[in-house]
């Protein structure tokens, strides 16, 4: 089974130890399914870093229809008049990073309970000839891994972000680069993790993309919600 839909949002968290207890508790009882039931969205899941070597501690997918749905008017009349709670619990955010993506590659498969992601800038003269390379080339081989589930690549929309960003009073970069983020999905963190080794590790010179350029993660799932 793919993705319930071609856009994804994703949102890269951390906030302060003494409150985390309320932050998980605020995502599991309402964020979540807050989200889940926007137009145009249909599913959500969340993750932590169960090796401590992330550069942010938790992160969340939100499956849409389409990237715009994430720039929607009454997505962004919501960013603008968060709840109470939500205002309370963000207000302790330390760290906070969200990517608002089109899905390119979809070869995801059920559902699963790890997910190891790499996260990478790679130039616009390399870009087309990379994304062919995952879709044909590298991912299907990672997958192939026992334990392995699927993968995704999903590559920001920088329209779409801006949009977020001006709905929130945020500042908007004049020279940003699109960020791509894959996703692996297995059974376990194990397989996970070497999977992400085998295809990342050495990073792809190939494509002018060094292992020091790609920030790398592995995740245990957490909660999520659909309709």
């Amino acid at each position: 089974m793919a993705l319930y839909g071609k856009g994804m949002l994703m949102t890269f968290s951390e906030t302060l130890p003494g409150v985390e207890e309320d932050f998980n508790e605020w995502y599991n009882r309402e964020h979540i399914d807050e989200r889940v039931w926007m137009p145009g969205f249909h599913r959500a899941r969340r993750y932590y870093d169960c090796q401590g070597n992330a550069k942010v501690k938790y992160f969340a997918t939100y499956e849409t229809d389409h990237v715009r749905d994430l720039a929607a008017p009454e997505y962004m009349e919501l960013l603008k008049d968060q709840s109470d709670w939500s205002k309370k619990v963000m207000a302790t955010f330390v760290k906070f990073d969200r990517v608002t993506a089109d899905v390119t590659v979809d070869l995801s498969h059920g559902f699963s309970g790890a997910c190891a992601i790499a996260r990478f800038y790679p130039k616009p003269s390399v870009m087309n000839a990379l994304r062919t390379h995952l879709e044909k080339s590298l991912l299907p081989t990672l997958i192939e891994r026992s334990g392995m589930i699927g993968a995704v690549l999903a590559e920001n929309n920088l329209d779409v972000v801006n949009e977020g960003r001006k709905a929130q009073g945020v500042d908007i970069p004049s020279d940003e680069t699109p960020e791509w983020i894959v996703l692996l999905e297995g059974q376990d963190t194990r397989s996970t993790a070497a999977a992400l080794k085998q295809g990342f590790g050495a990073g792809m010179p190939e494509y002018d993309i060094y292992p020091a350029e790609i920030d790398s993660g592995n995740h245990i799932f957490m909660f999520g919600n659909n309709r």
